[in-house]
């Protein structure tokens, strides 16, 4: 009996395990963007999903998982030649994502690899129709044509090609030492050519600046002269209107214009005195100005004076020859008259008493 109940419990405990084996084998759990592939006696049957699965056990048979989400690679640097001859070594960093998993993993055995080795040739075959400085500086046109050529190459094993990026470009030693030289000089090239533009900048505004001020300062000369001449215009109307309407007399303009002769000799530098003509006939009219009503009544007096005489005298009297006198009567008239007032010719003592 023991030996039938020890039996018992072994077949109980195989028929366990065989019914687990068979569950696990039946049902397959996958996870989000993944992918299993499953043959049946050795053929592509199906795809499994993400999600519960279920598969006839020992016969049907799952693949490994296959990622479906965008994967990233790295591959190291490969040896290209420029058009210009120069080795240069190019890093290049590539993202892909499996589309059909059946083709991805009956297409191509090692779609990593395969992808790998044909960037490096199509990398070789666009660097080879670029120089040095244009492989350097054209990154973006290298990544286009990289990206187009391995999305149609990859497109029949399942792969899109998504993007093909250059890392690192590393020329030789010479060359990076030629081309760090080329570019010190060019910077300093730079530098004096900025540092002469500052220059002849700076030279052109100071310029334009004095420029600016000269014709601002002759234009306020030219300001200042014209309301000068202006003013100096609206003195001399103002003065010659008053004269002309107050009608002033020649005695005042004399006695004016002898008051600006001294003016003639204010300056520091005149050593001599120009007197002009019109001075005589100015100081007459002064003269005249102040003692013109005296002498007039003087002469006044004398016209009447030798009035009256002419009225007494009856014909006109010739004064005898002097004693000792040379020459006849005329002569002697015209000589000086030297006979004391109180000695006067006969006829006229009575006019002379009055």
């Amino acid at each position: 009996m023991a030996d039938l109940a020890i039996a018992g419990i072994v077949a109980l405990i195989i028929a366990l395990l065989l019914v687990a084996t068979v569950v696990v084998r039946t049902v397959w759990i996958v996870p989000q963007a993944r992918a299993r592939n499953v043959e049946r006696f050795g053929r592509y049957r199906k795809t499994l999903q993400p999600g519960l699965n279920f598969i006839v056990p020992f016969v049907d048979r799952v693949k490994p998982l296959i990622d479906l989400r965008e994967q990233v690679v790295a591959f190291q640097g490969q040896p290209v030649i420029t058009e210009d001859n120069v080795v240069v070594h190019i890093d290049t960093v590539l993202f892909f994502q499996v589309t059909d998993p059946r083709a991805a993993d009956y297409e191509i055995v090692d779609y990593i690899k395969a992808i790998e080795q044909l960037t490096a040739t199509q990398l070789r075959n666009v660097i080879g129709t670029l120089d040095l400085e244009a492989t350097l500086s054209s990154r973006d046109r290298i990544n286009t044509a990289l990206r187009g050529v391995l999305d149609d190459a990859s497109g029949k094993w399942g792969i899109r090609v998504t993007r093909v990026e250059i890392k690192a470009i590393e020329p030789p030693q010479s060359i990076k030492d030629a081309m760090e030289k080329q570019m010190r000089a060019e910077r300093e090239k730079r530098a004096t050519i900025l540092q002469a533009e500052g220059v002849r900048q700076s030279r052109i505004l100071t310029a334009e600046g004095e420029k600016q001020g000269a014709i601002l300062q002759a234009e306020g000369a030219r300001q200042a002269a014209i309301l000068k001449a202006e003013g100096e215009a609206k003195a001399i109307e103002q003065v010659f209107t008053s004269i002309h309407q107050n009608d002033p007399d020649p005695k005042l303009l004399a006695y004016q214009y002898l008051q600006t002769l001294p003016k003639l000799a204010a300056g520091e530098g005149n050593t001599f005195w120009v007197i002009p003509g019109e001075l005589t006939s100015a100081l007459r009219a002064v003269s005249a100005a102040f003692g013109g009503q005296a002498e007039q009544a003087g002469h006044a007096e004398g016209e009447n004076g030798r009035t009256a005489a002419r009225r007494e005298e009856p014909a006109a009297h010739v004064p005898e020859p002097r004693p000792g006198a040379v020459g006849g009567p005329e002569e002697q008239a015209a000589l000086p008259d030297h006979t004391p007032p109180f000695e006067l010719a006969p006829g006229r003592v009575d006019a002379a008493t009055e």
